[in-house]
């Protein structure tokens, strides 16, 4: 086993030669691990970063359609939903991927039940807390497109077929049906949001895609669907997710405090800017999902090799950082013009929370998908430290500030709150991979940044007048450097992934002892 990084060798130096990865009884003939893993993440990348960036594109082109109040509405119901929906994200699909049941066809009815149970109870969680909500946020209108929305939630679970082709590593079958939920709700969305429904668009657009998705992945399934409840089953699945449960629970009042507070305090104008701008955050959340899910079986079948676990870390962030630092200080740059030239002068007062919100989500990058490297090895326990540590970092600074200096105090206090979290992060990634170091592995990740915002800064200055071409201009000059840079950095590594992708058939398969 290679000596785990030290001083003297931190953690991004080259990494030491190592054999091909094994298949379990489930991989596909022909491709080692590493292989199938490496191509996996970029085909798949390239897949949902497509589908992803279709619903940043969604949300902005709505903006352009509705009022800022109408958003507001419309912020108030995501939030609401969406986050009371993480309290039933407790990893049930993480523990059906990491478990080895030599009956397949009963362990997947068994995770499906689980799955139906947790949804029946979110669904009739979020009917009896609609009306208090309501009447929290003083604005009754979210009661009947809540429930249109609640209606959504037991359907989820017909689109658990999807996780069998996750775990098998058939990550084409896996992505197509997946696709069908975004396609489906920004077709239906744009088009009733073009006629005039206001944020109705996004009620029965976000229900048609869950009712697609579901249809189509219970006519795909390798096994019929059937409820299998077990009361063993579902202590074992309590066992590994409760400490997701709580850290969910935390993540919950983040953004409901948020617009709760907002909501408050500057109306539903204040509301519809904090949702505008934490779409950034959830875009570039959803992307980073692509690698931490491609990922995921692959370090499940190697959570007893600690040399490929930090391997396996190490590039996946590396690769992440290449495009997520440049994103988020993309949007900061880039946020006004936007702004300006797009979406409407009336969102002149978010300016400055996207562009917070943008450096943010950069920073989130570095070592973000440490959670799936812990549940890999069953270890959940931390998730239940690190989300009230951050809630209470939340409460301590934005809440205050936001009523006390507006959106600017809000942007300002999530800075903070991410501080916090990153060395909440640290600490653990210390734990993990002994001699793990985030400063220097943030630096590296930054540096094909710096060169690329200071050209696009100095061509802003010598540019004369402010224009959609200017901006278009010094858009290209940024991804153009940045691109370059990055090139010149990680060329090894790219070219490595890059082998990987191209590469046919991989070495042959290595026998297994798991399989």
């Amino acid at each position: 086993m290679p000596p785990t990084p030290t001083e003297s060798q931190p953690i991004d130096a080259p990494e030491v030669p190592q054999p091909p990865m094994v298949v379990g009884r489930e991989g596909a003939a022909g491709d080692s691990l590493r292989t199938r893993t490496a191509r996996g993440t970029v085909v798949n990348a390239a897949f949902m970063v497509f589908l992803q960036t279709l619903g940043l594109l969604k949300g902005f082109v709505i903006a352009a359609f509705l009022t800022r109040s109408e958003y507001g509405v419309w912020g108030i119901l995501v939030i609401t939903l969406g986050t009371l929906s993480w309290l039933k994200d407790i990893g049930i699909g993480d523990k059906y991927v990491q478990q080895d049941d030599p009956d397949q066809e009963r362990a997947f009815q068994r995770a499906f039940s689980v799955d139906l149970l947790a949804n029946g109870a979110l669904f009739g969680l979020i009917v009896c807390l609609l009306p208090p909500l309501a009447l929290a946020y003083g604005h009754w209108e979210i009661v009947v497109p809540g429930l249109v929305l609640a209606a959504a939630v037991p359907v989820q679970s017909f689109k658990t077929p999807s996780w069998i082709f996750y775990r098998q590593m058939r990550y084409a079958r896996q992505r197509l049906l997946e696709a069908v939920d975004p396609v489906v709700s920004l077709a239906v969305t744009v088009v009733l949001a073009a006629v005039g429904l206001g944020y109705w668009s996004l009620v029965i657009g976000f229900l048609a895609g869950a009712v697609g998705a579901a249809v189509v992945a219970v006519a795909v399934a390798p096994y019929p669907l059937r409820f299998r409840f077990e009361r063993a089953a579902v202590r074992e699945y309590w066992s590994f997710s409760w400490p997701i449960f709580v850290a969910s629970a935390s993540g919950l009042a983040i953004p409901q405090v948020a617009l709760l507070a907002g909501t408050r305090t500057l109306g539903l104008a204040g509301a519809g800017a904090i949702t505008l701008a934490g779409m950034v955050g959830t875009y570039t959340d959803k992307v980073d999902e692509v690698v931490t899910w491609t990922l995921y079986p692959a370090i499940c079948r190697v959570k007893d090799r600690a040399e490929l676990m930090l391997e396996a870390f190490v590039k996946s962030n590396r690769l992440a950082l290449m495009w997520g630092i440049p994103f988020g200080v993309g949007v900061a740059l880039f946020a006004s013009d936007v702004v300006h030239y797009g979406i409407g002068e009336r969102w002149v007062p978010a300016i400055g929370l996207i562009q917070v919100f943008g450096l943010t989500a950069a920073a989130n990058h570095i070592g973000f998908n440490w959670g799936a490297f812990l549940s890999a090895r069953g270890d959940t326990r931390p998730l239940a430290v690190t989300g009230p540590i951050v809630l209470a970092a939340f409460l301590a600074a934005p809440v205050p500030l936001l009523i006390a200096f507006g959106l600017n105090g809000f942007g300002a206090g999530m800075a903070f709150m991410t501080a916090v979290g990153l060395a909440v992060r640290s600490h653990y990634l210390r734990r993990l991979f002994p001699g793990f170091r985030m400063v220097p592995y943030a630096l590296r990740g930054l540096a094909p940044t710096v060169p690329a915002t200071a050209v696009t800064l100095a061509a802003r200055v010598a540019i004369p007048g402010n224009s959609p071409a200017a901006a278009l201009v010094e858009l290209g000059l940024y991804v153009g450097v940045t691109a370059a840079c990055t090139w010149a950095l990680e060329r090894p590594l790219l070219r490595e992934v890059l082998s990987y992708v191209r590469r046919r058939t991989g070495p042959p398969l290595v026998p297994s002892a798991a399989a």
